[in-house]
């Protein structure tokens, strides 16, 4: 009965979440974040594509029917973009999967061809090696430029949990996977074997949890709130249209079957032993899961790395807790709270008081960089960017984890043309 009763709630939150963005974001047009993002200067520039990169419940640009878009909510990033002259494309990876699963999507969707996440890891974990096949946003990825005489290459820019996404894409183009070097046999993916492809110019999160969330401890030992949340998102859209969400999780054997009730395929979804792996978002999204992120997926020596963070919240003097703003959307308030006053001691790390201040779901302290379980270095940017550490970018004010990405009263559409812009003047002799 108590898990009817916080699944009838979480339902609530998240409609109200879809619902918020459509109606308000009129109210306040073009507003510019505190962070302002000038082109290098001296800098002979590159023309790379932008891929755009969801985070945890993510969707394609077709899917809810097109009206919200998962850049932009009532309004268009990617279109936005492409009538400034840039070539963006946004990517639909698994919603629920794994950062590893993820990125490999991620790269046969910019690359093209059929999704091969490798005989080793498909056996450990007990889903099919091959997944769905795309015709590619950018085919001639990694090709022979013959203007430039270099590789064509790509800007990945991940949101939330597209940022662990990202930065695992370049750990897996950069030096493989060895597991399946070592166990998966003859007929390894140019993407899993020790083959270097630099093919990245740079990689820009925003909101991400590099650290993990201390929101997925949140009522865990009700429900588990990740799982939830994300089929709550979809029976919502189920319930406007059937084919208007899509889990994509084929390689687990979860594909909706023809003439197949939503509601059949959602309990599915809940039913599947996905969940009792460490390959899905529930398991990655956790301190816990991002220590061992971080202990394989590093900075890559030759290739930008920003990160840009966001707080919605406030010291309260009463307590010393970190308490939602006023603006922030209600739906993100009881993990807001939650984030904002708990601490955890872990056999491998602590998670104190620094990690208080945060945008509704993520601590700021874990979106600047990984932290736990990683040597990466992190430096504030002073405009002179450096390739194999991460840049942060700056700390965006008032803004909560949904507002960042134009789900929100702000259309943030000006700010991101700011980012293609100086994305786009990042010299390829830098």
């Amino acid at each position: 009965m108590l898990k009817k009763r916080w699944l009838i709630f979480i339902s609530f939150l998240l409609a109200f979440t879809l619902i918020i963005p459509t109606a308000a974001s009129a109210s306040e047009k073009n507003y510019k974040p505190n962070i302002a993002l000038e082109p290098i200067e001296n800098s002979e520039g590159n023309e790379h594509p932008i891929i755009l990169v969801h985070g945890l419940g993510g969707f394609g640009r077709d899917e809810l029917g097109g009206i919200i878009k998962m850049w932009g909510g009532i309004h268009d990033i990617e279109k936005k973009l492409r009538e400034k002259g840039y070539k963006v494309y946004t990517a639909a990876v698994g919603p629920v999967s794994s950062n590893r699963d993820r990125a490999i999507e991620l790269y046969y969707q910019i690359k093209g061809g059929t999704v091969d996440y490798g005989e080793a890891h498909a056996k450990k974990y007990g889903h099919d090696r091959y997944g769905r096949t795309y015709p590619g946003f950018y085919p001639e990825w990694g090709e022979i430029n013959p203007k430039t005489g270099k590789p064509n290459k790509v800007h990945l820019i991940g949101h939330s949990m597209g940022g662990q996404t990202i930065r695992t894409l370049a750990q897996l183009l950069y030096e493989g996977d060895p597991e399946e070097q070592k166990n998966g046999g003859n007929d390894i993916s140019p993407l899993l074997s020790s083959e270097k492809q630099p093919w990245l110019h740079s990689v820009l999160s925003i909101s991400s949890p590099h650290d993990g969330s201390t929101a997925t401890y949140f009522v865990n030992d009700v429900i588990p709130i990740i799982q939830e949340l994300v089929i709550g998102a979809g029976k919502f859209a189920g319930n406007i249209d059937p084919n208007l969400y899509d889990f994509k999780l084929d390689h687990w054997g979860i594909k909706k079957r023809p003439g197949e009730s939503f509601h059949s395929y959602v309990r599915r979804v809940r039913n599947s032993p996905v969940w009792k792996t460490k390959d899905t978002a529930n398991w990655d999204l956790k301190p816990e899961g991002a220590y061992e992120l971080n202990r394989w997926v590093k900075a890559q020596t030759d290739v930008y790395y920003f990160s840009v963070s966001n707080t919605q919240s406030r010291r309260s003097l009463l307590t010393g807790y970190y308490v939602p703003d006023l603006f922030m959307n209600p739906s993100l308030h009881p993990t807001a709270y939650y984030i904002g006053s708990k601490t955890f001691r872990k056999s491998n790390f602590v998670l104190d008081k620094t990690w208080w201040e945060n945008d509704g779901l993520v601590s700021v302290k874990a979106m600047k960089g990984p932290n736990i379980g990683s040597n990466d270095v992190i430096v504030e940017y002073n405009g002179t960017p450096r390739k194999g550490v991460w840049n942060h970018l700056g700390t965006m004010r008032q803004f909560d984890h949904l507002d960042i990405i134009g789900w929100g009263v702000r259309d943030v559409t000006s700010w991101y043309e700011d980012v293609a812009r100086f994305l786009y003047s990042l010299s390829d002799d830098q």
